[in-house]
């Protein structure tokens, strides 16, 4: 998949998608990137649902993705992109919590580097993985190998996860086609699992073990 070639049977460069919500990072990112010899910035995006749609649209050869979009996290937008476009997607983040690259690893992310690589070993590893190999921060696979197992069945992990915000006990049942009494018991068991007084308390430290 790296470099490629174009209908005059000519060598091209990488094609790269870059989605990160904070437009100075985005804009530093576009710039220094396209500064790359084999590296085109060919889209861009702010959230994950943009993500997701430019990807289809202009089919990069690899995607950078933020970690933390608002509409969809960088690796619920990895594995939509991944399920329609044949790319590979590296994930960037701040805050690299411990279950997180477990969670990356399932949606066959194939880097995971944190934002403050420089852009020149960025650009490296955006050649590795556009060659088909894959790179995993060093100091984040330790971290991943001494994380805690997650308790949490995948319901409720999906119960938990909208419970970071502000919506009702209905509305969730209602986004995930459940009815209320489910997704309570859902919450119950959570909480349970967790040691959590609320379904907030344990949708925080489901967040902050990275399993959400």
């Amino acid at each position: 998949m790296s470099g490629g070639v174009d209908a005059a049977g000519e060598a091209r460069g990488i094609r790269l998608l870059i989605a990160d919500d904070e437009h100075l990072i985005r804009g530093a990112l576009i710039a220094l990137l396209n500064l790359e010899p084999d590296v085109e910035v060919v889209a861009h995006a702010d959230n994950g649902v943009a993500a997701v749609e430019q990807a289809i649209a202009a089919r990069p050869d690899v995607c950078l993705l933020d970690l933390e979009m608002p509409e969809a996290d960088g690796i619920e937008a990895a594995a939509r992109i991944l399920a329609a476009v044949s790319t590979r997607v590296i994930i960037v983040t701040r805050h690299a919590r411990p279950g997180v690259l477990r969670r990356a690893l399932a949606s066959k992310v194939s880097g995971f580097v944190p934002k403050s690589t420089p852009a020149e070993e960025l650009a490296h590893v955006i050649r590795d993985v556009a060659a088909g190999r894959r790179y995993i921060d060093p100091e984040i696979a330790a971290a991943a190998l001494t994380a805690e197992r997650c308790p949490l069945t995948d319901r409720e992990l999906d119960a938990l996860r909208h419970s970071r915000g502000t919506m009702s006990v209905q509305q969730i049942a209602d986004r995930l086609h459940l009815a209320q009494g489910t997704v309570r018991n859902y919450l119950s068991a959570a909480m349970t699992k967790l040691d959590a007084a609320s379904r907030h308390e344990a949708a925080e430290k489901a967040w902050q073990q990275g399993w959400i």
